[in-house]
């Protein structure tokens, strides 16, 4: 467990990424070209190489390969969200020069309520060790979901409105208009809220939803909330430049879907094995550890994680090439979860 000074060290260091990036890149409303974030994208993955490589010296091969696996899994889980991303950002007409600030506004929400995520799921993870079946169970059903839905015929867009939006809509009057990028404005006497805010609640809420399957992905990989955390952290903050850099080839990547339901079921498997492992449910086994469940070692699951995303990424791309198919405009792929 990592004592506090470095939790606070590592909060600080977000921190001053977030306020760096909004003081430096997004203060100035404009459409970031795709070399620009290219250039940010590779400096947020390396950033988070740098941490695993000191990671390596600090804790050891065993916590740095948790670190790289869990970062890997929530960075391709991270590509998912930006196809919702693109349907929200669609469906409310952002103009392309605002839509920075609301992919940063959505990330540092998504920080916070992971952030609570992940101490809520540490904690009960500690006190009931049945929860792993619970984990382990939500991301077998999850991947056959991901992987039904994949292969499916497109549909019409499936983002619905959450209750945090629709309750925004009724009891915060609005303009019509997107205002210059401001969030709140005074018209008239009185104090009104532009699309802009309603957006950023869309893409924070929805965020949290997507959180349901991933932090229980990456406490299948690691049991520590640190590496936890940090993997979080590090696949979120470049979301937003690599939305940009990827905004084109997400249509391209029509296979994503089938990867991510293997890395899910994998992680899934993984978990309920675990569980077995410390068993200390009643009706299984009589309340004793499952002595024969084999142990999945943390290299194995990085590199099953690497050769699933890696390859459904090169064959959509090789595949869309080749036959010019990718996914519809303001199509998503799949909503994992639909009654948002």
């Amino acid at each position: 467990m990592e004592s506090t000074t470095v939790w606070l060290i590592t909060i600080l260091g977000v921190i001053a990424v977030v306020a760096f990036d909004f003081l430096v890149v997004v203060r100035r409303p404009h459409e970031p070209s795709f070399k620009e974030s290219v250039r940010w994208t590779i400096f947020y993955v390396g950033l988070a190489g740098l941490f695993g490589l000191g990671m390596l010296g600090w804790a050891g091969p065993q916590k740095a390969t948790e670190f790289f696996a869990g970062y890997v899994t929530e960075w391709s889980l991270s590509v998912d969200n930006l196809f919702v991303f693109l349907v929200i950002l669609a469906r409310f007409q952002v103009p392309p020069r605002y839509r920075q600030r609301v992919l940063l506004f959505g990330v540092v929400l998504a920080l916070v309520l992971r952030g609570l995520f992940i101490a809520a799921g540490a904690a009960a993870l500690h006190t009931f060790s049945w929860v792993f079946y619970l984990f382990g169970f939500f991301l077998l059903w999850t991947a056959v979901s991901v992987a039904r839905e994949g292969g499916a015929e497109e549909g019409e867009v499936e983002y619905k409105e959450t209750a945090a939006v629709r309750m925004a809509r009724r009891f915060l009057p609005a303009t019509d208009g997107y205002r210059n990028g401001s969030v709140i404005v005074k018209e008239g006497g009185r104090r009104l809220i532009t699309p802009l805010l309603l957006v950023m609640i869309a893409i924070g809420t929805t965020d949290v939803l997507f959180a349901l399957d991933s932090i229980p992905a990456i406490f299948g990989l690691t049991d520590d909330p640190y590496i936890v955390f940090t993997a979080n952290a590090f696949a979120l903050m470049g979301l937003r430049q690599l939305f940009f850099v990827v905004e084109g080839l997400l249509r391209r990547l029509i296979y994503l879907s089938y990867g991510l339901a293997v890395v899910l079921g994998f992680i899934g498997v993984k978990l309920l094995l675990s569980a077995l492992h410390e068993n200390s449910v009643p009706f299984i086994n009589g309340g004793q550890p499952v002595e024969w469940a084999p142990e999945i070692p943390t290299w194995a699951s990085l590199v099953v994680i690497l050769v699933a995303i890696g390859g459904a990424a090169l064959v959509s791309v090789i595949a869309s090439g080749r036959t010019g198919e990718t996914l519809p405009r303001e199509h998503h792929h799949h909503d994992r979860h639909e009654d948002a």
